[in-house]
């Protein structure tokens, strides 16, 4: 093979793999952020203003968290509590960072915005692909389309749950935990240490409802993690 032809080669595997990156990263990103309609809805079913539902997906955007936190506002808890949570869920996308920085390795000026856009999904492309840059192409697309999509989204439910009145009417106020559930689902198949700390989070949170405040029981069903990975680690050193 000559060195033209080697080259050329190389460009149509480049070019390729751009494709393919936008394909996917563009397909993910248009569908997980219609789900933006379902926190809209939701928003509304916590008593949010319009405006405060779309600030939330603008200035949090990371999903869960903002399930999480509409779904205890929903349930009556306390301010502080809700955002305490939101904040526990939202911690793991710190460790993202960790992983992805070196891969990534964006200039100095763009890790800020970079930062704001680490979530699950963008994180999935991203150490998914063979290279720094397609994960770094991955990422950009993922984050963009995601981001657009969920905020109008957002927007959408909002102002359509909004217009329906009182949310509980309509049963809208289960949106939420509904939605917060469905995201969590797929994390219990990933193995038993999974399985082993929801159940155990579920105990705690339902033996705590009896005595504490909204809000306060689900902050303690945080104490499932450690319990459990200690109960593991004196079983596999009994072995």
């Amino acid at each position: 093979m000559s060195v033209q032809q080697d080259t050329e080669t190389q460009a149509h595997r480049r070019s390729a793999d751009t494709r393919a990156v936008v394909r996917d990263s563009l397909g993910i990103g248009l569908t997980v952020g219609a789900s933006g309609l379902a926190f809209g809805v939701a928003g509304s079913a916590a008593h949010l203003s319009v405006w405060q539902t779309c600030a939330l997906s603008l200035l949090v955007f990371t999903g869960a968290s903002q399930f999480a936190l509409v779904s205890a506002l929903a349930a009556g808890a306390a301010l502080p509590a809700a955002v305490l949570g939101a904040l526990f869920l939202g911690a793991r996308n710190a460790f993202y960072g960790l992983r992805l920085g070196p891969r990534l390795d964006f200039p100095r000026l763009l890790r800020p915005l970079a930062a704001h856009f680490m979530i699950d999904e963008t994180a999935a492309v991203a150490l998914t692909r063979a290279d720094r840059r397609t994960a770094r192409l991955g990422y950009a697309v993922t984050a963009a389309s995601l981001f657009a999509t969920w905020n109008l989204c957002t927007l959408a439910g909002a102002l359509g749950a909004d217009a329906l009145g009182d949310p509980a009417a309509y049963g809208l106020d289960a949106a939420g935990p509904a939605v917060f559930l469905a995201l969590l689902a797929p994390r219990l198949r990933e193995g038993p240490t999974e399985l082993k700390v929801a159940g155990a989070g579920a105990v705690l949170a339902l033996a705590a409802t009896v005595a504490l405040p909204t809000g306060v029981p689900v902050l303690l069903s945080i104490a499932a993690v450690p319990l459990v990975l200690a109960a593991t680690r004196r079983k596999e050193d009994a072995r």
